[in-house]
């Protein structure tokens, strides 16, 4: 789900989370690897938590923004596709809630690390992820995916909590480039035109680090020449989403691909872990520097 990143300076450390000192204890045991406040974030424990994050996924992809779903999907009310068996799923969780139908979760990142996608990733559909993948075959890949929050908490806390589970999950498994989708609404890229021609100009990967859109879907961003593109416009029209990426650090590959079933425009994100602003590894970096193996 689209929700933004706030660029700020450097705080210090959130303070409260579990005096945990190995991530697989806090795997095994449900303990937070990010706390802000009431939310917590940690992994699913399991079939059931997972459905708890297809739930949300449901409930924002399908109900609010109208994406197509199965008929299994709309008899169970969840969001699940075959990825699902070999992910992480980061779940976002109000302690306070914990008796609610969700049991608490109100928001989800589901985390496809490149040695548990033998058959493949699922952006693979529209980039080729693969490609890359296999050119810098000395990097560990993670894909980020299905990433949403309910209306309620799309805040600034809510996406720093969940970041912090993030980067705790890239500092264990050595992971060494984040990469995937991003979002704009709607099936039609023209009408993202100062958007995705800014991308296009000013926001393209290096050639060692390009993922292209497969040749069948590819659909050209660059739709207005540079000098036309108003980029206070562009910028204020971007996905919450795509600018946190980018104040991360990520650019963005070659083409742009319109999923119908989603009704989205998807652009694909390479954010190569050494490339983050330090800022930001200073802020999430402090309590995930206790989750590394």
């Amino acid at each position: 789900m689209q929700c933004e990143l706030i660029e700020q300076s450097c705080p210090p450390a959130q303070q409260g989370a579990e005096p945990v000192t190995r991530f697989r204890e806090a795997v095994a045991n449900g303990l937070p690897l990010g706390r802000i406040g009431n939310l917590v974030v940690r992994l699913a424990r399991g079939a059931d938590e997972i459905m708890l994050a297809q739930e949300v996924r449901y409930r924002v992809f399908h109900e609010e923004m109208g994406a197509m779903a199965s008929m299994a999907d709309r008899a169970d009310r969840r969001d699940a596709d075959l990825f699902d068996d070999i992910c992480d799923h980061l779940l976002v969780i109000d302690t306070s809630l914990s008796g609610s139908p969700l049991q608490g979760v109100v928001g989800t990142y589901r985390l496809l690390r490149a040695e548990a996608a033998s058959g493949g990733f699922y952006s693979s559909s529209e980039f080729e992820l693969g490609s890359l993948v296999r050119r810098q075959s000395r990097h560990r890949f993670l894909e980020l995916g299905r990433s949403c929050v309910l209306p309620e908490y799309r805040s600034k806390r809510t996406i720093e909590v969940l970041w912090q589970g993030i980067w705790a999950y890239v500092r264990h498994h050595g992971i060494s480039v984040m990469a995937g989708c991003a979002s704009f609404p709607g099936i039609w890229p023209a009408a993202h035109a100062q958007a995705l021609s800014f991308l296009a100009h000013n926001c393209r990967t290096e050639p060692e680090w390009d993922v292209r859109a497969l040749p069948h879907r590819y659909v050209s961003m660059d739709l207005m020449p540079a000098e036309a593109i108003d980029t206070r416009a562009a910028l204020a029209a971007m996905p919450p989403l795509v600018k946190g990426y980018l104040r991360l650090g990520a650019k963005v590959g070659d083409g742009c691909v319109v999923d119908r079933e989603f009704g989205t425009t998807d652009v694909f994100i390479v954010l190569p872990v050494e490339t983050i602003s330090p800022r930001y590894v200073a802020y999430y970096g402090a309590d995930a520097q206790r989750f590394q193996a």
